[in-house]
């Protein structure tokens, strides 16, 4: 299984930059995609989690407006799309998935989620 994560780059403060997420190996078309990110010297940490109907998605509360994350399960890829970006964000992001239906509330946890992608870096300059 592969999760591979594209879309990243050195963006100014406001721009706005689309994520995607393409997995190929297996379906996660049942399961939960999600987004988390590191910034440097920092720990990983939540960004955004979309379950597999497309409809039930978490924020951390730090992106909240700003991200949308969303699915194609056709594609088997899921997408970030960030606006109004801020040197904050600046981060390696992280798409993760499980073929698991997992509850809502626990999509923000590193441990539900089996898969992991490589990372793209997103730099955002004041």
């Amino acid at each position: 299984v592969q999760l591979q994560a594209s879309g990243g780059g050195l963006v100014q403060a406001g721009d706005s930059l689309r994520l995607s997420c393409a997995a190929s190996g297996r379906t996660f078309s049942s399961g939960t995609m999600g987004w988390f990110r590191q910034a440097p010297g920092k720990e990983r940490e939540f960004v955004a989690a979309i379950r597999w109907s497309g409809v039930s998605t978490r924020y951390s509360d730090s992106v909240k407006g700003r991200f949308t994350i969303s699915r194609d399960n056709a594609k088997n890829t899921a997408y970030l799309q960030m606006s109004n970006l801020k040197p904050g964000d600046t981060a390696v992001y992280y798409c993760t998935a499980s073929p698991r239906r997992t509850i809502l509330s626990a999509t923000s946890a590193q441990t539900s989620y089996d898969y992991w992608g490589q990372g793209t870096q997103v730099t955002v300059s004041s």
